[in-house]
């Protein structure tokens, strides 16, 4: 039986439906990187580099071990470092590379 969320999806005519992937674990690697693994199966190396490049926010990860300090946020759909700097579970999964 499908769940609420698909058939309203389905009855308002959307296509695509958005699937949200749940973190299981979150680790930081030395290089700016992080290591993903995802409850429904699979793991991923996300770097952070470009985002630090990129946003002003992300810079803040270089200073005083915070990238170290990551860790899921509530309910697994995303991580966090602190009140300021979060991701969400679907950029780290699609953008994410996959690991064996």
């Amino acid at each position: 039986m499908a769940k609420p969320a698909i058939q309203k999806a389905a009855a308002a005519g959307i296509k695509e439906f958005v699937m949200f992937h749940k973190i299981k674990n979150v680790a930081p690697l030395p290089d700016m990187c992080l290591i993903i693994d995802f409850i429904e199966g699979g793991t991923k190396r996300y770097d952070m580099k470009p985002l630090i490049e990129k946003f002003d926010v992300f810079k803040d990860l270089k200073q005083n071990g915070l990238f170290d300090m990551v860790r899921l946020d509530i309910g697994g759909y995303g991580i966090v470092w602190n009140e300021y700097i979060d991701l969400a579970c679907n950029e780290l999964w699609e953008n994410g590379e996959r690991l064996p």
